[in-house]
């Protein structure tokens, strides 16, 4: 992943939280693994369900490009029969121009499936892309490539809004702070509608990682650092941008003590409450899930991760939540198992709103040589009462710890 430096940045800790083992884990299945090489490798990304296919994207993988280990590709599996195809990979086209490393979940408009890529593209090699894919034809098209003045390093996927692609890229801009861009699918032009680090001290937010959600037709996402929370970088914020009047409104800058710091996931909106994640910050610097009231801006710590001893309740988490029935759903990168390694192979886990009372669905590695999978870096989907998701790691696939999985897990 191009962006480590991101999962360095913490300023302290602080929080609120309780924390309930579980009756038992759930029994995990393992729907795929994958092979690498010309089949996928590490996929960090959320599925999508379209009429019963899961659609997804992985950074390694699907062609003898980039050094030999493969630049990403998109794929599909039957959830069902295990079957799955890689329907493109990238790096295609020379120097890559065609894009390289999607980490990001995909979207599907009409057929059509559209994502972004980390790096390549024609407007500079380490730019990146935004694209659209045919799933029944493998046919992959660029809509814009990215050239540093609008901005570069799409880590987040794309949301659709009345004919428009929004979406943010973590660098690049007129401050080199990220930016904000819609494309019209009728001309696929693109515009920048708003440069963070605007002002001083970036107090309006840095490095956007995480894909935007739609509520009332205003747009609301996360940055990484910025904010006015204090530090050298700061500890990131939730912001709202009105695409009608261009106007970027910071409603929370996470703070130094207390709070939860660097949020990359995306939100979820319940009821008028944003809810989310922060990889680092809370009690025990390991993470958080906050909630933010839209209505009059105040967040709060909902949970603080590694309130256990090894961090068996989970440990940063990295991505957003789901919410089923009134109980969110997600992952933790780290934590669980404590003897997979130091930090653990991360977990699924439950939330109650009402309680805050937190348990531990799965915890990933429990199997030998990883084989159930590990290192889960994105979110769930809710399919049918079964929640898939993919870890980076793991899987029978290939020699070693294995190359990913996508799995199922069932919920209550």
């Amino acid at each position: 992943m191009k962006i480590t430096w991101i999962r360095l940045l913490a300023c302290a800790a602080g929080g609120v939280l309780t924390w309930q083992a579980p009756a038992a884990a759930r029994t995990e299945k393992v729907v795929y693994s994958f092979a690498g090489g010309t089949d996928g490798a590490g996929p960090a990304a959320s599925l999508i369900d379209v009429n019963g296919t899961l659609y997804g994207t992985t950074g390694n993988g699907g062609g003898t490009g980039c050094s030999g280990g493969g630049c990403g590709s998109v794929f599909a599996l039957d959830p069902k029969t295990g079957a799955e195809r890689v329907i493109y990979s990238f790096c295609s086209q020379q120097d890559c121009t065609d894009g390289e490393l999607p980490e990001a979940s995909l979207i599907n408009v009409e057929g059509t499936l559209y994502g972004t890529t980390l790096d390549g593209g024609s407007g500079c090699s380490w730019c990146g892309t935004v694209f659209a894919v045919d799933p029944q034809t493998g046919t992959e098209r660029v809509l814009h490539s990215f050239g540093v003045t609008d901005g570069s390093a799409p880590y987040a996927g794309l949301i659709h809004v009345n004919d428009k692609l929004y979406g943010t890229t973590a660098e690049g801009g007129t401050s080199s702070a990220g930016t904000l861009f819609a494309i019209d699918l009728k001309t696929a032009k693109l515009n920048v509608l708003y440069d963070f680090c605007r002002e001083e001290n970036c107090t309006d937010g840095a490095a956007p990682l995480a894909n935007l959600i739609n509520v009332d037709g205003v747009l609301y996402g996360t940055t990484s650092g910025g904010g006015a929370g204090g530090g050298a970088c700061g500890c990131g914020t939730v912001f709202a941008f009105d695409p009608q009047t261009g106007a970027e409104k910071v409603i929370h800058s996470f703070a130094i003590t207390g709070d939860g710091e660097v949020p990359r996931s995306d939100l979820t909106d319940v009821n008028g409450t944003l809810y989310g994640t922060t990889i680092v910050g809370g009690t025990y610097g390991r993470g958080t899930v906050f909630s933010l009231d839209l209505a009059t801006g105040a967040e709060s710590v909902v949970y603080s991760f590694c309130a256990q001893q090894n961090c068996t309740d989970g440990a940063q988490p990295e991505t957003g939540l789901v919410n089923v029935d009134g109980t969110l759903y997600s992952t933790t990168s780290a934590g669980g198992n404590p003897g997979c390694n130091d930090s653990g192979c991360g977990t699924v886990f439950s939330l109650n709103t009402t309680t805050g009372v937190e348990s531990v669905l799965y915890p990933f590695c429990s199997q030998r040589l990883c084989r159930d999978g590990a290192l889960p870096l994105g979110g769930l989907i809710d399919v049918q009462g079964k929640l898939y998701g993919t870890t980076d790691w793991g899987g029978a696939g290939c020699d070693g710890y294995g190359c990913g999985t996508v799995f199922a897990i069932r919920h209550p």
